[in-house]
């Protein structure tokens, strides 16, 4: 199966093993809740759709890799304990509690969340001297003497022994109490995950162009050669921060994440081409609806890959100006919640002191949810970046309406004010990226007609949740012309509607 099978597969598991009776005990028993084993090659993105698993559930997730265990960390150290049997008084070996279910408490503690996935990698590369201890583990979930709490699923991942000379191939005894999922790499799956990342243009660029380049290990005479997911996603990121300190970007940085000698030139070459086009092809002026006459002539001649290109510099440019109009419109509707809560007192008659009181404790109450949220894993970046802002939104509105001194009417009216303003100003963003998509659609169509570059961008605003979701509370009339959709309401009309439900 592909990577995302296997994360919905995983996902269902952790979601069934952790349903309840009526009277509160696990419908399956620990002792029956089989642990997951993910066994695919490396680089392929295991840890990252665990760490989604746990951030949907809203669980926390705990990880380990096995590789540096030894069977004293792993299942605790021995110490001499004082016993009475009998009347009699027996010294006993006992065991400290293990170092990783130490580690569930102490995350239990710390924020609150009781249930959670504990996650062990390179389950298959234990040390020899830990291996004899798996089964038990595996079977009863106890390490040593010490059992892992209940709600804490167990999922395992390793390598297959074809990339890794330390594993050790499970036996059938053991094989019996897991359930495997086989993991290949799928190019077609991992691009819909890259582009919801916002990975870098001209990666996503030149392996549209070279599929054949995303994943692939080989042994040759110099040594072996590899390329895999992990390795474009690390690359993605450090281009950004080579761009950002105006760094050249050359094939001894490219070959530091992607060693494969025949990949590393040609994705540097190609990258020379993709900041060639950027100077070349001025995306502002495209989706201004400026781009003169001979910028569009030149397009529509230009060679496959030249297109390609140019119809990923401006996606990147139109997803950037979506993303930022969405994250905005998204905090608006999370501060919804909270401020209608205060609407609601201040009808009641609470004072305007109280309400500004009230505020305060509604943005420490997040605050502090937000903190135990990231210390256990259960929330994704993008999540935590959106609910600090609604945080610092809320602080916003309580400083500001201190000068607001009177009823608690006169302090919502402040409050309801400045939110307004933020309103208003999401009305003019979404008004001008309006604008912007539709003069991409005009270039694109004298551009390339109704050509694969046209499927090419109407494939990625389909694919990108954000872009789809744009499009549904806003409209795109010449979306929904090259798709041949139902028609939508005028796309003005529309953003006044969606406005309606940011008045307080």
């Amino acid at each position: 199966m592909n990577i995302s099978e296997a994360k919905q597969y995983i996902k269902d598991t952790v979601r069934l093993y952790l349903k309840k009776e009526e009277d509160g005990e696990y419908l399956i028993p620990v002792q029956n809740q089989r642990p997951v084993f993910l066994l695919g090659a490396p680089g392929i993105g295991k840890t990252a759709i665990m760490e989604q698993v746990a951030q949907e559930l809203g669980i926390a997730i705990l990880s380990y890799s096995m590789t540096h265990h030894t069977r004293q960390s792993a299942l605790g150290l021995p110490y001499i304990a004082h016993k009475e049997y009998e009347g009699m008084t027996y010294d006993v070996s006992e065991y400290t509690m293990s170092e990783i279910i130490a580690a569930i408490y102490d995350l239990m503690k710390e924020t609150g969340i009781k249930e959670g996935i504990l996650f062990l990698d390179e389950i298959n590369c234990v040390s020899e001297t830990l291996a004899p201890s798996m089964l038990q583990f595996l079977q009863y979930k106890v390490f040593g003497k010490h059992q892992v709490p209940e709600g804490w699923v167990i999922v395992t991942a390793g390598n297959p022994p074809e990339y890794n000379r330390s594993v050790r191939e499970f036996d059938v005894v053991t094989l019996d109490r897991l359930k495997v999922l086989e993991v290949e790499p799928k190019y077609d799956v991992w691009k819909k995950y890259a582009e919801q990342r916002g990975m870098h243009t001209a990666v996503m660029n030149y392996l549209e162009i070279n599929r054949d380049d995303f994943y692939g290990i080989e042994t040759t005479a110099k040594g072996k050669n590899y390329i895999t997911a992990r390795g474009w996603e690390d690359l993605s990121k450090m281009i950004f921060l080579y761009e950002g300190e105006n760094l050249p970007v050359k094939e001894s940085l490219v070959g530091q994440y992607i060693h494969n000698e025949r990949a590393q030139k040609e994705f540097t070459a190609y990258y020379d081409l993709y900041q060639k086009y950027k100077s070349d092809y001025k995306v502002a002026e495209i989706l201004a609806g400026d781009a003169p006459e001979e910028t569009i002539e030149k397009a529509g001649k230009a060679p496959f890959d030249e297109r390609i290109s140019l119809v990923g510099l401006l996606l990147a440019s139109m997803m950037q100006e979506i993303k930022s109009v969405m994250e905005l419109s998204d905090v608006l509707k999370q501060s919804m919640a909270p401020l209608l809560a205060c609407k609601e007192k201040v009808q009641g008659g609470m004072n305007g002191e109280e309400l500004r009181n009230m505020l305060s404790m509604q943005a420490e109450g997040r605050k502090t949810a937000l903190e135990n949220q990231k210390k256990a894993g259960s929330i994704s970046k993008d999540v935590l970046k959106r609910e600090k802002e609604v945080v610092m939104l809320l602080q916003h509105l309580y400083y500001q309406s201190k000068d607001a001194s009177g009823t608690g009417e006169e302090v919502f009216g402040k409050i309801k004010m400045l939110f307004d303003e933020r309103v208003a100003l999401l009305k003019q963003q979404v008004g001008k990226v309006g604008d912007h998509l539709h003069h991409l659609f005009v270039f694109m169509e004298k551009a390339f007609g109704e050509g694969n570059e046209m499927m090419m961008l109407l494939t990625r605003l389909t694919g990108s949740d954000e872009a789809s979701r744009f499009i549904t509370m806003y409209g795109s009339e010449d979306y929904m012309k090259h798709s041949k959709e139902m028609m939508m309401t005028d796309r003005h009309e529309a953003i006044l509607e969606k406005i309606k439900e940011y008045t307080l």
